[in-house]
């Protein structure tokens, strides 16, 4: 179990190793430096037999340009898939894509990167030599056959004969022969076969156990347990919930759109109202956002309904004297901005959205184009900002941190964080918070807010600071979202995929006191 691979993001991919530098996989080295098969053209293996040319299959040969963007150059499927899509469907001729086409390529990419470590646990188990051998472009071949054949209900013959082609397509004949036999020894089992095999009982090492089924590397399951408490029941529900295909969720943004506006604009069977924020419309059915009047308008976007929470737990909270002065610390890419400034417009406030990078506070700009009140951009660092002490009413800091609450959207992030990230992350954490309650005056509050369960993100962040800075005191963030059930013993929130059908946010809210 201790075989899987280690990537490291932008500078290392599978083996561990450097990554290539954009050279074609079958270049005739593998990225260990070893000789590889040159998968020339006519290397048949048998002389005088006529050569066929491999046939491209233009849907998972863009799943592997994915697979491989994510690997070497540190991408998000998120990002990279969109833009690709777009491009097939412009093709004219027969690469181009049609929304089937489409559905299946996303699904071969989330649901191969969802499932990466269970797969690789099941390849490992069908070679003769260590993973980390295995050169990473084949490893991604082989994970999305594996996927055709164990998550989906493709036929067995038509998910090895089409991974065998696509092995021939871009590793050559050579390596294509490799793939065959490794799928074909995967394809005599069925997923509960190969579990049986490749992962540990769970009265012998739970940990594991559940880090091979559920597919999270063992440290962030011992995180995530950590976190949740409870009993194995808990933790598997959360695991399987990560492996989920989510939602996709719209918010109608306060002043420019309503919830019920934004339902209209969907075929009803395909759109569901929110589930807890007044302004969240739920894609039940997959569906296009960009295809959307309000949406390409800038009057809706997507955005989590955790996130929405989180951002009307702020507007919510009570606060001593004036309400005027708002403050998104840390605003990028410019979802909560954007809900923050509708609710501020309402009662005659003003946001200044803050944001360290210029091209994610550029992106908050556009974000915020079009808010029916007044409001300021800036590229601003929220650990020493240009703004006076006590100058605000309400601050929201949604700190930088590992993602392990957004596993679901991002699943490639699980197999890219380490422990010792968090190491990086305290400091960064720590000074904003501390910023927070310097900048927000006497009587008014405070919202840190992590797409983290990470206790070290999160409880320890805020008992840290509290304790540094004294005159300040939590109050209960579960009065703040009324209607939203199972939100622990407080003061304190933390949202589960599981529980609530959101992203991992978590909450708390501070009132500074002196």
């Amino acid at each position: 179990m201790n075989d899987q691979p280690n990537r490291r993001p932008g500078t290392q991919g599978r083996t561990g190793k450097p990554a290539n530098s954009g050279k074609p996989a079958n270049s005739g080295k593998s990225r260990n430096g070893k000789p590889g098969n040159s998968g020339k053209p006519g290397n048949s293996g048998k002389p005088g037999k006529p050569h066929r040319r491999p046939q491209k299959d233009p849907v998972r040969f863009l799943a592997f340009e994915v697979l491989r963007a994510v690997d070497e150059r540190d991408a998000y499927a998120n990002l990279v898939l969109p833009p690709l899509l777009r491009k097939a469907r412009e093709k004219e001729g027969p690469e181009k894509f049609d929304a089937r086409d489409a559905a299946f390529a996303t699904e071969l990419v989330y649901g191969t990167l969802r499932r990466q470590g269970t797969y690789d646990a099941i390849v490992a188990a069908c070679i003769d030599r260590p993973l980390r051998e295995v050169d990473p472009p084949v490893l991604d071949v082989l994970n999305l056959g594996v996927h055709q054949l164990l998550g989906t209900r493709i036929p067995s013959h038509a998910a090895v004969s089409a991974s065998v082609e696509l092995a021939r397509v871009v590793l050559g004949d050579g390596r294509a022969k490799f793939v065959n036999a490794v799928l074909r020894k995967v394809a005599k089992d069925d997923l509960d076969g190969w579990l049986e095999k490749v992962a540990p009982p769970y009265d012998e090492d739970a940990e594991d156990h559940l880090a091979v089924v559920h597919s999270h590397p063992r440290w962030v399951v011992s995180a995530l347990w950590d976190s949740l408490g409870g009993g194995r029941a808990g933790i598997e529900d959360l695991l399987e919930a990560d492996n989920e295909r989510p939602e996709v969720t719209l918010v109608a943004r306060p002043g420019r759109a309503t919830a019920d506006e934004l339902l209209d604009s969907f075929d009803a069977e395909s759109v569901l109202p929110g589930r807890w924020s007044p302004y969240a419309v739920r894609l039940s059915e997959g569906g296009e956002p960009g295809s959307v009047p309000l949406v390409r308008e800038g009057r809706a976007g997507v955005q989590d309904e955790g996130s929405q929470l989180v951002a009307l737990a702020l507007a919510n909270a009570p606060v001593e004297g004036r309400d005027e002065k708002w403050l998104d610390g840390c605003a990028g890419p410019g979802g909560k901005a954007a809900l923050l400034a509708g609710l501020a417009a309402e009662r005659g406030a003003v946001l200044l959205a803050a944001e360290k990078q210029p091209h994610r506070a550029r992106l908050v700009g556009q974000a915020l184009t079009g808010n029916p009140g007044p409001y300021q951009v800036i590229a601003a660092d929220g650990t020493r900002p240009p703004w006076l002490p006590g100058t605000f009413d309400r601050v929201l800091m949604d700190v930088p941190c590992t993602g392990l609450g957004a596993l679901r959207r991002r699943p490639e992030a699980r197999w890219r964080r380490r422990p010792e990230d968090l190491e990086g992350f305290a400091p960064l954490q720590r000074g904003l918070l501390r910023s927070a309650l310097e900048s927000v005056r006497v009587g008014g509050v405070v919202g840190y807010a992590t797409c983290s369960p990470h206790l070290a993100e999160t409880r320890a962040v805020v008992d840290d600071v509290l304790k540094q800075f004294g005159v300040a005191e939590l109050l209960d963030a579960r009065e703040l979202l009324p209607g939203v059930p199972a939100l622990g013993d407080g003061p304190d929130v933390q949202l589960w995929p599981h529980v609530h059908g959101t992203d991992a946010m978590y909450l708390a809210v501070i009132r500074r006191t002196g």
